[in-house]
């Protein structure tokens, strides 16, 4: 076993640096210019445009989409990604997590507006896409899309499943009736049993589950965090200094860099947030808007409610608190030790409850995005229910499995799979970044015009028979002018 760990973990640590650090820097940076960072200067627009309503009644609007989203991007990762960034890389992890989320948040928009653009109409009346679905259209490569699909399921089936329920048991050992050989195996086999409960009832009670849950666990661990910062405000000047002093000491980079704070905050930046790996678009295809561009714009916003808002959240509270950091307490034991400055016991029990919140929408909003990939697998229908049902008690077992599997091997293992994502789907979008910006300055135009901004496939030089859902004459909101 430890030799194939370390085998992994060679395979990691080289896709990460050099070659995903340059991809995700130069890609971000590269849709950031290139859309005259719209995830900045339309910002207010990208919040509007969360309660922009559907057409129908059994349409899923672009909240609906974005909770989605959400459930899969706010986890475990929030909590103990986020604290073990800290504890392994040191403080500076948090600002390089910070800046990837601001150029990542470009990448979230363009991926997520050619979801929208090469999506395609159900039998039902809905939409959906993702990657699988443009890079096969667009590109014409439908044997990258099944590689990408793939690499998907393994990441969000296996990958981050398996260290889902690693990190959700590993916050039990803060308690004194945690036994390492039987706590793990109970934890693992009631989390598996809650999610095969619910998976029996389809995509539908995923998205109504994730709405509720989110946007609760989401403020209530804010509120919390701010009351631990608010408690130690003294060491706040203090904790800012150590942040940015860290984040440039490249003495101590160039010393050890794949196990810099440079490197954990990249790591741990996008296995949270996740943007331009590939996962969110399968998400975003499926929300009915008069615009691709307008659920672009929408999960900018989930992004900077991951990394921003939630891991500074955690990072903050954790830094501010003042208590010990390093490997021994990486992990849920940091976050516990911080809170219980406050909160004494009652803390850890708070962050057990979040961890068990954050844990079970993750599992249930990753296991939406491989529907996806195994209905594109099966030619793009539906398969059959013998076969969903055996895949869905794998993903069980591996849930299980992962309450009692290594923290080393859970991290590396995820990963590698999510790597494997982003170094297909970042390059695919930088090729057709061209549509996503003529597409944007579309938008942009009929807003400027006071109208309601509908789209039109030759308005960006397209014909609109390559689309499969923005046809002429098909069922969409009105594009009459109306003021804005």
């Amino acid at each position: 076993m430890q030799a194939i760990s370390r085998f992994f973990e060679a395979i990691d640590t080289y896709m990460y640096y050099p070659v995903l650090i340059i991809i995700l820097a130069l890609g971000g940076l590269y849709f950031t210019f290139r859309t005259r960072f719209v995830q900045i200067r339309l910002f207010g627009e990208s919040c509007r445009l969360i309660l922009d309503k559907p057409s129908g009644e059994q349409k899923i609007s672009s909240f609906q989409a974005l909770m989605v989203s959400t459930a899969s991007r706010v986890g475990t990762g929030n909590i103990v990604g986020v604290s073990t960034a800290i504890c392994l890389g040191g403080p500076g992890a948090c600002f390089w997590m910070w800046l990837m989320c601001i150029i990542g948040a470009a990448s979230a928009f363009t991926e997520s507006t050619l979801a929208q653009i090469y999506k395609r109409k159900g039998a039902d009346g809905n939409s959906y896409g993702g990657p699988a679905y443009y890079i096969e259209q667009a590109l014409k490569r439908p044997a990258l899309s099944i590689v990408f699909c793939i690499f998907l399921i393994a990441t969000y089936a296996f990958g981050f499943n398996l260290l889902c329920s690693y990190n959700l048991q590993s916050t039990f050992a803060a308690y004194s009736f945690y036994d390492e050989k039987t706590t793990p195996v109970i934890i693992g086999a009631i989390l598996a049993v809650l999610v095969g409960y619910c998976l029996l009832g389809g995509g539908k009670r995923i998205i109504y589950l994730t709405e509720k849950i989110v946007p609760f666990m989401g403020i209530s661990y804010v509120i919390i965090s701010l009351i631990i910062i608010a408690a130690h405000f003294k060491n706040i000047p203090a904790m800012f200094a150590l942040i940015f002093r860290d984040a440039f000491d490249f003495k101590a980079m160039l010393g050890g860099f794949s196990g810099s704070c440079l490197i954990y905050g990249i790591k741990r930046g996008l296995y949270s947030n996740e943007a331009g790996v590939g996962s969110a678009p399968n998400a975003s295809a499926s929300a009915d808007v008069t615009h691709p561009v307008k659920q672009g714009l929408v999960q900018t916003v989930s992004v900077y409610i991951d990394t921003l808002l939630l891991c500074t959240a955690t990072a903050l509270m954790c830094l501010s608190s003042g208590v010990r950091y390093d490997a021994s307490v990486s992990g849920a034991p940091y976050v516990q030790n911080a809170i219980s400055t406050v909160f004494g016991k009652a803390g850890p029990v708070f962050i057990t409850v979040a961890m068990i919140l954050f844990a079970f929408t993750t599992l249930l909003g990753n296991l939406y995005y491989v529907d996806n990939a195994l209905t594109y697998l099966n030619k793009k229908h539906q398969p059959s229910r013998r076969f969903m049902t055996a895949f869905y008690l794998f993903a069980v077992a591996v849930i299980f499995a992962g309450a009692i599997a290594p923290m080393e091997f859970a991290w590396t293992m995820a990963d590698i799979t999510m790597g494997g994502m982003t170094l297909i789907n970042i390059p695919c979008c930088l090729i057709l970044s061209g549509t996503v910006v003529k597409a944007l300055r579309d938008y942009e135009a009929q807003k400027k015009e006071g109208k309601l901004p509908v789209f039109h496939a030759a308005a960006i030089g397209m014909d609109e028979n390559e689309l499969h859902y923005w046809k002429a004459g098909e069922e969409k909101r009105a594009g009459e002018s109306v003021k804005m």
